[in-house]
């Protein structure tokens, strides 16, 4: 346990931080849990928009690093452009 008045104050920050990261860290995860989990073109492109706002948002906030938030939206890009191919190429969409 702290002694000092100022290492008090720190576990009080920190747990504060804790709990701020925890719950944009689990906002985060369901934003692109929803993307891959998008059952239309339409519905994982409006999906993919949401999730790039969250992720740039939890970024900026310093949860997760500016370059894992870019490898992030890329990665959902990817998924959502080779959704768009495989729909394309059984012509489910014209």
């Amino acid at each position: 346990m702290p002694h000092h008045r100022s290492a008090k104050k720190r576990v009080r920050q920190s747990e504060k931080r804790r709990l701020y990261n925890r719950r944009n860290k689990r906002l985060l995860k369901e934003a692109i849990k929803a993307v891959y989990q998008a059952t239309t073109l339409e519905q994982a492109e409006e999906l993919l928009r949401k999730a790039y706002s969250v992720i740039d948002r939890v970024a900026a906030h310093g949860v997760i690093h500016e370059n894992a938030a870019a490898n992030r939206k890329s990665r959902l890009a990817n998924f959502v452009q080779t959704l768009r191919q495989r729909l394309a190429a059984s012509g489910s969409i014209q």
